[in-house]
C-alpha cells in the first residue's frame, strides 16, 4: 500500500494511499516508504497547514468505518478553519448521543485533515485526542488555528 512518513510540529505522521485516495493519516513512520503524487500533493497540503498558510484541505478521501462515524467525519470538514463545536452541537445536528460523535471523533483515521479537533466538550472542554501527546496536540492544533480557549477550560477534564 503507498504511503509517505513526514515530519510535522508533532511528530512523525504516515499518510496512507488506496485506489487513488487518502485511507489514514497516523502518528509516526513507517518504514518502505511509496510515495504517489497523492501523497506528495497531502505532505505539501500538511507543511501549509501547519505554517498557517492553508485553512482547507482539498484532497480525495476515503476513510472506512460505520455509515454514522463517516457522517460525523463529512460533518468535522464541514466546521471552518479556527471554528469548534461541542460534541453536542454535532450530535443534534446528526440526530444522535454527545457519547456517539466522540467513539466517531477516537476513531477518525485522517486526523488533522479530518479535524476532529475541533470536536470540543461542553463549555470549551478539552476531553480526548487520539494523537501524539493526547489533549496537549489537540490544544496546539487549536491554538495553531487561532482558537482562544475560556482560561476555565484550558486544560484538560
Amino acid at each position: 500500500m503507498p504511503h509517505l512518513s513526514i515530519k510535522s510540529p508533532y511528530g512523525d505522521l504516515t499518510l496512507f494511499e488506496e485506489d487513488d485516495r487518502l485511507i489514514a493519516l497516523e502518528w509516526g513512520r513507517s518504514p518502505n516508504a511509496q510515495t504517489t503524487p497523492l501523497l506528495k500533493e497531502a505532505e505539501r497540503q500538511l507543511a501549509a497547514y501547519f505554517d498557517g498558510t492553508l485553512k482547507q484541505f482539498d484532497l480525495p478521501l476515503a476513510p472506512q468505518g460505520t455509515k454514522f462515524y463517516k457522517q460525523v467525519w463529512a460533518h468535522m470538514q464541514t466546521i471552518p478553519y479556527g471554528s469548534v463545536e461541542t460534541y453536542g452541537d454535532v450530535a443534534v445536528k446528526l440526530g444522535s448521543a454527545p457519547r456517539a460523535v466522540g467513539g466517531a471523533c477516537g476513531r477518525n483515521p485522517i486526523p488533522i485533515i479530518v479535524p476532529c479537533h475541533r470536536i470540543v466538550g461542553a463549555g470549551g472542554r478539552l476531553t480526548g485526542y487520539t494523537g501524539a501527546d493526547g489533549v496537549e496536540t489537540k490544544r496546539s492544533l487549536l491554538r495553531l488555528e487561532g482558537v482562544h480557549l475560556s482560561p476555565l477550560f484550558a486544560k484538560a477534564a
